[in-house]
C-alpha cells in the first residue's frame, strides 16, 4: 500500500523534506564557494542542490495531500503526538 499514511510515515516525510532542504542548501553554498570550475563541476553540484531543494516542498506537500485523503482522519487519530 503506497498510499497508507500513518504516524510513522507522516513523521518520516517530514524529516526526509528537513534531510533534503539542508543538503540542498549546502550543496548550493558548495557549489558556489567550494567546488572547483573544472569541467563546469560547480554547475553539475549546483543542479543537484537545486533539485534536493525543489524536491523538500514536494514531499511535504505530497504528505500533507496523503493526510486529507478519506480516512486518513481516523487513522491520524490515532497518533500519539
Amino acid at each position: 500500500m503506497l498510499l497508507a499514511l500513518g504516524c510513522k510515515t507522516m513523521r518520516e516525510g517530514v524529516i526526509a523534506t528537513i534531510i533534503f532542504f539542508i543538503a540542498g542548501v549546502l550543496m548550493i553554498l558548495a557549489g558556489v564557494k567550494i567546488v572547483p570550475e573544472i569541467w563546469h563541476l560547480n554547475h553539475i553540484v549546483l543542479l543537484l542542490g537545486f533539485l534536493l531543494l525543489l524536491l523538500a516542498p514536494i514531499i511535504l506537500v505530497s504528505t500533507f495531500l496523503l493526510s486529507v485523503l478519506p480516512n486518513a482522519k481516523e487513522r491520524m487519530d490515532k497518533c500519539e503526538h
